[in-house]
C-alpha cells in the first residue's frame, strides 16, 4: 500500500477527484488503482480555502511505481492498521485501575484482552446517571460532588468538545481512534485532521466500552472512591476503597493510578502518604465567547458556511514581554460554556459541544500559564490550593449563587466593568454577573491576558471582537501536580506496582493522549503485544 501525503482538493470535491489527484501523484492511470482510502483531510484557508488530504492506494505493482518517482518523493510504502492482540498476562491477583476517565478506561480494556479480568474503581456514576446529576447542577445549582462534570464515567471529557486531536506522535493515537469507532464514534474521526466526537456521541461510545471491557472478563465498580493504598515493602500490595458507605479492600499487585486532575482528595492522602510527587506548571484564564458565524467568516471569508467545513475553529498564543504565554486552549466551535465545578461553593468554567457544534456561540480557554513560582508556597498542593482560591473567589463574586463573573472585551481591556451585553449572549447555564475578572483571578493573569489578547488579533483578525464574552474562571486545564514515575517501568518512584497515569498523574494533556499513557500503562502490567 502507498501512502500520498498533501493531495490538493477542492470543496466540493468528489472520490473520483481524489483518485485522479492521487494518479497524477503516481504517474499512472486512475484505473490502475484498485484501492483507495481516505487517511487524513485537512482544511487549508492559507490563500484560498481547499483541503488537503492523505490518501492510501493499492496498485498490482507498487515497488515497480514507487521505484519510478523521484527520489524526493514523499510518497511511502505503508502496512495496513492492524488492531494489537495482547498477550496472556499471568498476574498473581487482579490488577485495579483507579478511574473511568480516558487513561483508566482504556487501560482496564486492555487489560481485559490480555485475559487479567482488571477491577475499575469510579468514583462517580454511569454515564446515563451523570447526565442527570449535570443537568440539575445546571438548572438548579445542587452540586453532586461526586458525579459531576469531572467525577463519573468517562471523566472530564465526557462533557466536552470531545476532541481527539493531540501533538503527540505514538502510534497508539490510531489504535485509540479506532477503538472509538468500534464503539459507535463517528467514522470521520479515522481521517478527519481535527477529529471530534462531541458530548452527545460520547455518551453513547464510552458505555460500549465499558460495556466491552465487562464482556472480557473485567469488572467496573461505579460509587467506589479510592482512599488509600497499602505498600509492604516498597510493593503495592492492596488497593482501598469506599463503597455504599462501606469501607472494601482488593488484594492487588498492580494498579493504575488515573484519577483526572480534578481528584484532589486523592492527591492529599498520596501526599500524606509520603508518594513523591512535585508541582507543575499549568494555566489559568477565562473562557471567551464570539459568535460562530463570526468566527466562521473570519476563519474561512467567503467560503464560511459551507457544509464540508462546519463550524470553524481556531488556535492562537502569544508571548508576552513578561515572557508569560498567551492561548487559547479547548476550543469548542458551536458549543457552550459549562459549568464544571467539582466542590461546593465554587464556580469553574469548561467548554462543551455536541458532535453538530450548532449552537450560536463559539468559546475557547484564552489561558495564561502559570509556574511553581506563581503559586506562594512550596508545597505541593499549593497549586491545587491556588485552583480552589480562585474557584471559590468567582463563587463569592456570583453572590454566592452559582452565577459565574463576566465581562466583555473591550471593558476588560480598559479595565472597566461591563454593564450590558452586546451581540454575544453568554451561554454559561448558572446565570452571570458583570465582574472584573480580578474579582478572582490573580493580578498577573488579568495583566498577562490585557497584554497577549491585541497580539492575538493579529493571527486571527476579528478576534478583538468588542462585545466578545468573558466568563471567569477557567482553572482546569491540566493537574497542578505531578506524581513522580519511573520513566523505564511507568512505576511511582517509591512503589512498586502503582502506576501514576494519565492527566491527574501529570502525563497527558487530553483525551487521546490520556488513553495512549492509559494503554502504556496497561502494556507494562500486561506484558505487552504478541
Amino acid at each position: 500500500m502507498l501512502r500520498i501525503p498533501n493531495i490538493p482538493l477542492p470543496l466540493d470535491y468528489t472520490e473520483e477527484m481524489l483518485r485522479e489527484q492521487a494518479a497524477k501523484a503516481l504517474r499512472i492511470r486512475p484505473q490502475e488503482i484498485t484501492a483507495l482510502t481516505l487517511v487524513r483531510r485537512a482544511v487549508d484557508a492559507r490563500k484560498q480555502v481547499q483541503l488537503i488530504a492523505t490518501a492510501d492506494v493499492q496498485l498490482k505493482n507498487e515497488a515497480a511505481v514507487l521505484k519510478r518517482l523521484p527520489k524526493n518523493t514523499n510518497i511511502q510504502q505503508v502496512q495496513p492498521f492492524r488492531m494489537p492482540v495482547y498477550r496472556k498476562a499471568v498476574l498473581p491477583h487482579r490488577p485495579v485501575v483507579i478511574g473511568a476517565g480516558p487513561a483508566g478506561l482504556f487501560a482496564a480494556w486492555v487489560l481485559a484482552q490480555a485475559g487479567a479480568r482488571p477491577v475499575l474503581l469510579e468514583r462517580g456514576r454511569p454515564v446515563a446517571e451523570r447526565q442527570k446529576a449535570v443537568q440539575e447542577y445546571c438548572m438548579t445549582g445542587k452540586l453532586d460532588p461526586e458525579c459531576n462534570v469531572q467525577f463519573g464515567e468517562g471523566g472530564a471529557g465526557t462533557f466536552s468538545d470531545g476532541k481527539l486531536n493531540t501533538g503527540t506522535k505514538d502510534p497508539r493515537i490510531r489504535q485509540v481512534l479506532q477503538t472509538f469507532a468500534d464503539c459507535g464514534a463517528p467514522e470521520e474521526i479515522l481521517w478527519q485532521a481535527k477529529p471530534h466526537i462531541g458530548t452527545d456521541r460520547l455518551a453513547v461510545c464510552i458505555p460500549e466500552l465499558r460495556r466491552r471491557i465487562e464482556a472480557a472478563g473485567g469488572t467496573v465498580l461505579f460509587g467506589a472512591k479510592c482512599t488509600g493504598i497499602t505498600v509492604t515493602d516498597g510493593r503495592l500490595t492492596a488497593v482501598q476503597y469506599e463503597q455504599d458507605h462501606t469501607n472494601n479492600e482488593l488484594r492487588t499487585d498492580h494498579a493504575i493510578l488515573a484519577v483526572g486532575h480534578s481528584a484532589r482528595d486523592v492527591f492529599a492522602w498520596l501526599n500524606a502518604a509520603g508518594l513523591p510527587m512535585a508541582q507543575k506548571p499549568f494555566s489559568l484564564g477565562v473562557r471567551i465567547e464570539h459568535k460562530q458565524a463570526d468566527i466562521d467568516r473570519f476563519c474561512y471569508g467567503k467560503a464560511a458556511g459551507h457544509p464540508v467545513l462546519g463550524a470553524a475553529s481556531y488556535k492562537v498564543a502569544a508571548h508576552t514581554a513578561d515572557g508569560r504565554g498567551v492561548y487559547s486552549f479547548c476550543m469548542c466551535p458551536g458549543g457552550t460554556v459549562q459549568a464544571a465545578a467539582s466542590e461546593p461553593e465554587t464556580v469553574v468554567t469548561n467548554g462543551m459541544s455536541c458532535f453538530a457544534r450548532d449552537a450560536e456561540n463559539a468559546n475557547s480557554a484564552l489561558l495564561v500559564g502559570v509556574n511553581p513560582a506563581d503559586f506562594g508556597s512550596e508545597d505541593v498542593l499549593a497549586g491545587v490550593e491556588l485552583q480552589r482560591k480562585i474557584e471559590q473567589a468567582a463563587y463569592q463574586a456570583g453572590g454566592c449563587t452559582g452565577k459565574a463573573p463576566v465581562t466583555l472585551l473591550a471593558d476588560f481591556l480598559k479595565g472597566q466593568q461591563s454593564a450590558a451585553f452586546g451581540n454575544v449572549a453568554p451561554s454559561y447555564p448558572l446565570g452571570t454577573v458583570f465582574a472584573r475578572p480580578e474579582c478572582c483571578l490573580p493580578e498577573f493573569v488579568c495583566a498577562s491576558l490585557r497584554a497577549g489578547i491585541p497580539m492575538l488579533e493579529r493571527q486571527l483578525h476579528g478576534f478583538l471582537q468588542p462585545d466578545a464574552v468573558l466568563t471567569a474562571p477557567e482553572t482546569r486545564s491540566s493537574s497542578p501536580v505531578r506524581v513522580l514515575r519511573n520513566p523505564d517501568t511507568l512505576e511511582a518512584v517509591t512503589v512498586r506496582g502503582l502506576y501514576p497515569c494519565g492527566e491527574g498523574a501529570g502525563y497527558a494533556g487530553g483525551i487521546v493522549s490520556a488513553a495512549v499513557d492509559g494503554i502504556r500503562c496497561a502494556e507494562a502490567v500486561a506484558g505487552g503485544i504478541v
